[in-house]
């Protein structure tokens, strides 16, 4: 336990299209070495393959896609009695996000063949429609702490 007053988190601004938080974080989330300008043409050059192909409010496309990938269990590896356990706990709201938001990142990236737009675009639709590689990971994470549900004792 921190003996000190535990930090605030601070309040993403939203961005400048879409005026959403939720598209901000996700375009730091996908930044890299500090290229935001790259990152935020990636996003936003992939919600408008969506709104092409798709038609429906690419917003809504986007936010369905998150709370489809966004685990709600996942396991940790405890140290009890000489062996390493793993025990299943749920996941807090800001580490859902995170891992939604990594995932769709990893997903996309594995995929090969076309620029990074069309490869996000692609995977966020899928995962819209509870389909893809980032929606597979989620399912394997709850069938992980599905199988160790015996442990779930050692929750502390």
């Amino acid at each position: 336990m921190p003996r000190k007053k535990i930090s605030l988190q601070r309040e993403t601004a939203p961005d400048y299209r879409f005026h959403s938080a939720l598209v901000s974080k996700f375009v730091n989330a996908l930044m890299e070495k500090g290229k935001k300008a790259t990152a935020e043409k990636i996003v936003y050059g992939a919600l408008e393959i969506i709104k092409k192909k798709n038609g429906d409010p690419t917003l809504n496309t986007f936010k369905q896609a998150v709370e489809n990938v966004k685990p709600a269990l996942e396991v940790k590896s405890p140290r009890v009695g000489g062996a390493n356990l793993q025990v299943p706990i749920e996941v807090r709201p800001e580490r859902k996000l995170s891992l939604a938001f990594r995932w769709l990142r990893e997903a996309a990236r594995a995929r090969k063949g076309q620029s990074m737009q069309e490869r996000l675009a692609s995977e966020l639709l899928e995962a819209a429609a509870n389909q893809g590689a980032a929606v597979k990971k989620r399912e394997d994470t709850h069938k992980m702490a599905e199988a160790n549900k015996a442990y779930a004792h050692y929750k502390w």
